[in-house]
Parts: C-alpha cells; structure tokens; sequence
C-alpha cells in the first residue's frame, strides 16, 4: 500500500515548528511540503494524502480542491487542514480557530465587548475575525495595507483596546521589525501575536513594557495542531497533550541568556548550567575573539569601544539566531537597547549578582576597581530591564546553575506570563 503524506503545506517553511509537535503527537512521517503556486493543484490530486496543515500563503487557495468544506471553515471563508478520508474525497477543516481562542483563553484575554484590531488581511485574519465575533467582539476592525482602514489611519482606531497581529511582519528571519507602534493605540489592553517564531516578537516585547496583557502565537500552533490529528486520525486527543508539547518546545528551544557584571561568574556558571541542561555553551566575548582574531584588550587597544560594541551586536544577533544553548554575554552587552531586544526575543534572560568585592578585574578593559562602583550604578537598571528573573552568585557555580534550571524548566512553558 502506497505510504499516505503527511505534513505541513506552504510556501517557505524554515520557520516552522510543526514537524516536532506532529511527531510528539504520534505522527512520525509528518514533513514540511514547500510548493509554488502552480504546483498546487497537481499536488492535492495525488489520492494519497493522508492529512496536511496548510500555512502562509495558501489558506484560501486550497479550498477550490476540496471536496467538501467543513461548515465551520466555510463560514470563515479559511481553511487549514485538509484529511483524505476513505471515500476519496479531500475535505478541508479550519482548527486555527480552536487554536487562537485557546491562546487568548490561556492568556486570560476576553473579546466579550471589546473593540478588536486585526492586523492583515489574509487567511490567518478571517480566522480572528470569526473568533473574535463569535467570542462577542462589540467591533472587529481589519487593517491592511490599502484598504480604508489602513496603518496610516490607525488613529481613526484610537479605541481599539484588543490588537492581533496575523501578518508575518516580525517573524523569523525578519526579526527586527513590527507592523505597528503600540502607543498609537492609547486604550490597548491587550496584545496577540500569531507569530510563533520567534516566541517574544518586538510586538510582544513592546507590549510588555507597556504592561499590557499579551501572548504569542506557540500556544495557537500547539493546539491547532492537536485538534488537526483528530481530524487526521479521527480520534480523540487529550486536552493535556497541548499543555505538555508546549512546555517541551519552550524548554528545548528557548535560549538561556545569562547577564551581569564582568567577572559575576557568567561563564563558570553558564559552562555549569550546559552540563546540567545537556545543552551546547556559547561565550560571547570567545566568539568575539574568535571572529576577530585578536583578545578583547586588542580590540579595545587598536579600536576603541564603539568598534567593540558593533562586533559584540553582531556576534550576539548570529548567536541568539539560533535555539536551546546557554549564553553568557559580556558585561556590556545589555547597554545598547538593540541588544536587550535580542536576548529576550528567544531566550529567559538570567541576572547574576554578585557583591562588588568579589568580582573579578583583572583582564577586562573596563573594570577598573575606581570605577566599578559608578559602573553597576549605571548598569542596574539596564541589568533589571532585560532580565526575566535575579539570581544570587554569592555562593558555588553550581548552586546558581542549579537554581537557574531548575527556575527555567518551571516557567519555561508560561512565556505569555513573564513579567504580566
């Protein structure tokens, strides 16, 4: 019997979790599909598709080869998962609906009442749209990019006071940018980001700051996901399984970022913590060195600190690229604002304190014993800024790596709640 495909259809898909979250559901040959526009249709014929999720940009164009489209997905006019079934027939289901209540839920965020701004226009909008009505929505705004209501109007909205983003602008790769600016939407109460990838997009990361309830896209996948394989497999999943695939993708993703003052022991506790987490060790100032082939005093010495900062943003952005290592930065790595968004956009960002006496000087260009007093002054607040949670050093490596674990893999699968 001819295998059945499974998996995940769009267009580019580098960015994509869902092949782990459908092997930790039970479907090990579940793969990542990239086609182009006219290979659509030859594609869908094929009589062996067992089930696919469908993405960016092809949640409308699939639905002229369906067979049969569910009520639910034809009503939102949207469609994200598509099953094969014994008959022969494709039939097309939307489950992103299931998974963006359920992130709002989970977030403690209610659309009864509320003046809701979607961002975008596309599929993944008309899905918010249907949620945000049938959860009660008093009004449903869509924003895009030549419409009547468009981002140079934004202030005609400036009662919005629920905001969902459903365009890709902010996702991986293109992770220093964000569709709107917050503060043009004086009474926003809450903020939803179906970006996944990275998991604290600028949007979230503004709306933290501001103190706004938020969450993003990860919870929305995972649970779409699940209620996919039961349209799959019909059968049914427990509601836990959302619960436990999130936890473990936050977990083995997530970065682990560890900042303070030089010589606090980032690097003995980060080398500590990569034992324990079993997870690759990343010092910022050896990747400097490395890349540019002379200490850290060279560089100061022959350059100046301006050159050493460009270099240290550039090594951290390709470092914090990456998923699930433990990175000890450099001292002044939190000073350029640019920097602090870095860390937080993938990773738990550690602080570790130690008391100015014990730390250690000798061989770093700035800790000069006069002036390392005025130095943490001027750092705390940056220090608190950009960390998720303080953790004292005052006593072994491994007691601080052991707490900083152990901190991680409680609240790891809780991103939407940091800092709320």
């Amino acid at each position: 019997m001819e295998e059945k495909i499974f998996g995940l259809l769009g267009r580019k898909l580098g960015h994509s979790w869902s092949v782990p979250i459908h092997k930790a559901l039970g479907c090990g040959s579940y793969k990542l599909i990239e086609l182009e526009p006219e290979d659509l249709g030859p594609f869908l014929a094929q009589e062996n598709i067992g089930g696919l999720n469908v993405t960016i940009p092809y949640k409308r164009d699939v639905m002229p080869y369906c067979d049969v489209i569910d009520e639910g997905a034809q009503a939102i006019g949207s469609v994200n998962t598509l099953v094969r079934k014994a008959d022969g027939k494709l039939y097309g289901y939307n489950t992103d609906i299931y998974g963006f209540m359920y992130m709002a839920h989970r977030a403690g965020i209610s659309f009864d009442k509320k003046k809701v701004m979607v961002l975008g226009s596309g599929g993944a909008s008309l899905t918010v749209q249907a949620a945000a009505r049938r959860e009660g929505a008093r009004e449903v705004v869509v924003i895009s990019r030549t419409g009547a209501d468009n981002y140079g109007n934004l202030e005609r909205h400036d009662d919005t006071e629920i905001l969902v983003n459903a365009t890709p602008v902010g996702m991986w790769p293109d992770l220093g940018s964000q569709p709107v600016d917050l503060k043009r939407l004086p009474n926003l109460e809450a903020v939803l980001d179906l970006i996944y990838n990275p998991t604290r997009t600028d949007l979230l990361l503004q709306a933290e700051k501001m103190g706004l309830r938020r969450a993003g896209g990860l919870s929305m996948l995972v649970n779409q996901a699940v209620v996919a394989e039961e349209r799959f497999f019909d059968r049914s999943v427990s509601e836990s399984e959302t619960e436990r695939i999130l936890s473990e993708l936050q977990r083995d993703r997530a970065n682990l970022v560890l900042v303070g003052m030089p010589g606090c022991g980032k690097t003995t506790v980060g080398m500590e913590l990569a034992r324990i987490a079993k997870r690759p060790f990343v010092d910022l100032d050896d990747e400097i060195v490395r890349l540019a082939g002379k200490s850290i005093p060279e560089i100061f010495r022959k350059h100046g600190e301006p050159a050493f900062r460009a270099l240290e943003r550039k090594v951290l952005a390709d470092v914090c690229d990456k998923n699930g290592q433990i990175i000890a930065t450099g001292g002044g790595a939190i000073l350029r604002k640019d920097n602090r968004t870095v860390m937080r956009r993938t990773g738990r960002v550690y602080f570790l304190r130690r008391d100015l006496d014990q730390l250690a000087v000798i061989g770093r260009p700035l800790s000069v014993k006069g002036t390392m007093k005025e130095m943490y002054h001027f750092r705390l607040p940056l220090y608190t800024e950009v960390s998720d949670i303080s953790v004292d050093n005052s006593a072994t490596p491994e007691e601080a790596a052991q707490k900083i674990w152990g901190d991680f893999c409680k609240n790891s699968g809780n991103e939407y709640l940091i800092r709320l």
